[in-house]
């Protein structure tokens, strides 16, 4: 079984996208080993400066690092990363397991995004969408991805 962890900046304060995050975790139990890994977001000033936000993802990235899984597969969801659509995200999944891959580790920043280092060391780049959401909405959106795809995956109708 597929073994994914994901490391998040930041925690889910808001109910609804608790909810929504568990009742994903809930389902993608039956198709791989699920864990997810909180680590605090750096607190910054309402207008951070540009030394502030540098050291705040400097300490992230630490932090990240630490929280890594050995000889997984790195995804650090990033703007600048490769746009996939749903069947695309389900094809990019299918082929880890093709190639044998066992252990995916997918990175979600925090307000800032992620540090230059974190994603130049990441095997694959991802961008959620063109547009700008908020980081805990990125983890719920992540997850309901990661369902939608092992749906296609498997010929389910979730995905239609």
């Amino acid at each position: 079984m597929l073994s994914i962890r994901i490391v998040c900046v930041g925690k889910l304060k808001e109910q609804f996208y608790t909810d929504a995050a568990k009742e994903y975790l809930k389902r993608l139990s039956g198709y791989c080993k699920l864990e997810v890994v909180e680590i605090p977001e750096h607190r910054l000033p309402d207008k951070p400066s540009d030394a502030q936000i540098t050291q705040a993802l400097e300490q992230e990235r630490v932090a990240i690092e630490g929280k890594l899984s050995a000889g997984a597969v790195i995804v650090a969801l990033c703007v600048e990363g490769d746009d996939v659509d749903s069947h695309g995200f389900a094809e990019l999944l299918a082929e880890y397991g093709v190639r044998g891959v066992s252990r995916l580790c997918f990175i979600v920043g925090g307000s800032h995004g992620l540090h230059q280092v974190i994603k130049c060391n990441s095997d694959v780049k991802l961008s959620l969408s063109k547009m700008t959401f908020p980081h805990t909405l990125a983890r719920v959106m992540l997850l309901e991805q990661l369902y939608r795809a092992f749906k296609i995956g498997e010929g389910g109708k979730y995905h239609k």
